[in-house]
């Protein structure tokens, strides 16, 4: 059974401008939320934050793909809104669908994840917008990489096997080899950035992608969202 998404705020503040995919031949994909389902052995925020940090983490990782366009975060958050899905709707094969519509998209991405002290695990459906099909659920299921501290590792390989799900081939060799092992640790602490830049608290916020930035000072996505709320 899917169950219904919670949606924090951190979307809302990263809205850009509507993405001009008619000028773009690459299919579009867009990641939805992902929902915690039932995560043990971490403080609880750092759960809710991967909740926000997933899906922006996995849009990263797709993004990479050149055959691949990917729907910016707010665009995907303003479609939800419009067709008022949130906690009192499910997000399944036909409500997904609707969002990727909505957003421009030919594909859809939602799922949930489970940290079980430290046993990680995604699912992830990817859904064809056309057919209003599931095409794919994958996952991580390889005993060998469920660890949380090979997340990065682990949503690269959820990447992987959503590329192939649509039918693309697979990442460029060149591509691969250039792919950021980014520590948990920083994965964390930017999702926390974003979570606090959601709820409006930009000295949280601060802190947390600083501390991602510590981890990891090569992160890009960190340093935006330090540039974002310090108003850089």
């Amino acid at each position: 059974m899917v169950r219904p998404i919670r949606w924090g705020g951190a979307l809302a503040a990263m809205t850009l401008a509507w993405p001009l995919h008619a000028q773009d031949a690459r299919p579009a994909i867009a990641v939805l939320p992902f929902e915690n389902t039932g995560s043990y052995g971490q403080d609880k925020e750092n759960f809710d934050a991967l909740e926000v940090g997933l899906p922006a983490i996995l849009s990263a990782t797709l993004a990479a793909h050149p055959g691949l366009s990917v729907v910016d975060r707010g665009s995907v958050r303003e479609a939800m809104d419009r067709l008022q899905l949130g906690a009192t709707r499910r997000i399944d094969a036909a409500s997904a669908t609707e969002a990727a519509k909505a957003a421009g998209a030919r594909y859809a991405v939602t799922g949930s994840f489970a940290d079980f002290y430290g046993k990680f695990r995604i699912n992830a459906r990817v859904v064809d917008a056309r057919s209003g099909e599931i095409l794919r659920v994958v996952s991580n299921d390889d005993p060998k990489l469920q660890d949380r501290t090979q997340l990065a590792a682990i949503l690269q390989l959820v990447g992987e096997r959503i590329v192939a799900a649509a039918g693309l081939p697979p990442y460029p060799a060149e591509t691969a080899a250039r792919q950021r092992a980014v520590p948990t640790e920083a994965l964390t602490w930017y999702s926390r950035g974003l979570m606090f830049e959601g709820r409006g608290d930009k000295a949280k916020a601060a802190a947390a992608y600083q501390r991602a930035l510590t981890a990891y000072p090569d992160y890009s996505e960190a340093r935006a969202g330090l540039q974002r709320v310090e108003g850089a």
